[in-house]
């Protein structure tokens, strides 16, 4: 159930625990392997699959654990592999789409400290990072910020400053970013490739950890943010010479239920024009919250019209956790 690929870091990339100014091995302890299941008529599920791995990391001395959310989201069952190998079950508390974060209780006490809630704000290119894995030294990456810009995913999803890292961590999802004084700024996402000279590069999208502080009593005592969700579309578009061209929509979603097709061209939102991913979210999240009806000008073939889609709240069709 638990295993990890056999790879580890040149000793290079590796961090050097007598040069660092924090307890590696104790950050490293607060570090868990997690391994989800999903029931198979999840609406996720043909997505991102049953049986999802990833990391997780205890962020504070009551034993709440931070992850990316797509890891865990209608998770039925999450298991927690601590650092000497012991095993502790945990629910989801929340999932909070517009950040990405998600959190976690463990039915039992952790015990294996926590690591301690820094600034991403701080952080500028050529700063010196590191990204953890589960496994040990081996498995932590000694890497720097690549580039800090919005970030704006297919699947309805924007962030106004996310971070890029190079090089890349092969095992990012949940992976905990430390910055130099061994703080928590930020959680592994994606692995992105980017065209540069000639050559593809690899890097890291990390969500910063200062989009979770402001909501994170909310997220723990509610299960949400406290903020008004925002419309969902359920489109997944793809940007092609300036233009936003649908590649689906999602099943029985709002904008398939109005009629959307594949390869629509779309053109403006409310009368605004679009061209990139960010602009229409921006544009989308302005006129109100769920709920609320999206005009969109799209383009099939040589026919230009107008479709309204009622939005929902994505969260609608998602299995809520459940409290054990």
């Amino acid at each position: 159930m638990f295993s990890l690929d056999p790879w580890s870091f040149p000793k290079s990339l590796r961090p050097d625990p007598l040069k660092l100014e924090f307890d590696l091995e104790q950050r490293l302890d607060a570090l868990l392997q997690l391994h989800i299941q999903v029931p198979d008529h999840a609406y996720t599920a043909p997505i991102l699959g049953t049986t999802r791995s990833g990391h997780g990391v205890v962020i504070d001395s009551e034993g709440h654990i931070l992850t990316i959310g797509y890891l865990v989201t209608e998770a039925q069952q999450i298991w927690c592999r601590k650092r000497d190998g012991s095993v502790v079950q945990a629910d989801v508390l929340a999932y909070d789409q517009p950040t990405g974060f998600g959190i976690l209780k463990s039915f039992s006490k952790l015990e294996c400290g926590y690591i301690p809630i820094g600034k991403a704000n701080d952080l500028r290119k050529h700063d010196k990072v590191y990204m953890l894995g589960h496994g040990g030294i081996h498995q932590c990456l000694k890497t720097s910020i690549a580039a800090v810009k919005p970030f704006a995913g297919s699947w309805e999803y924007l962030l106004e400053q996310a971070l890029f890292i190079e090089p890349a961590h092969p095992e990012w999802s949940g992976s905990p970013l430390l910055n130099v004084k061994g703080e928590l700024v930020g959680i592994g996402s994606l692995l992105t490739q980017e065209l540069k000279q000639g050559q593809t590069q690899q890097s890291n999208m990390v969500v910063p950890i200062d989009l979770l502080v402001p909501i994170l009593n909310n997220l723990i005592k509610q299960g949400h943010s406290g903020l008004p969700p925002r419309p969902w579309l359920g489109l997944y578009l793809e940007e092609h010479d300036e233009q936003l061209v649908v590649q689906h929509a999602s099943p029985q979603g709002p904008a398939e239920e109005a009629g959307i097709l594949p390869e629509d061209l779309l053109v403006s939102v409310a009368g605004q024009r679009v061209q990139d991913l960010a602009n229409f979210y921006r544009h989308v999240w302005s006129i109100g919250q769920a709920g609320v009806e999206v005009p969109l000008q799209i383009a099939r073939g040589a026919e230009l019209m107008t479709i309204n889609i009622r939005s929902i709240n994505r969260s609608e069709r998602l299995i809520k956790p459940t409290t054990h």
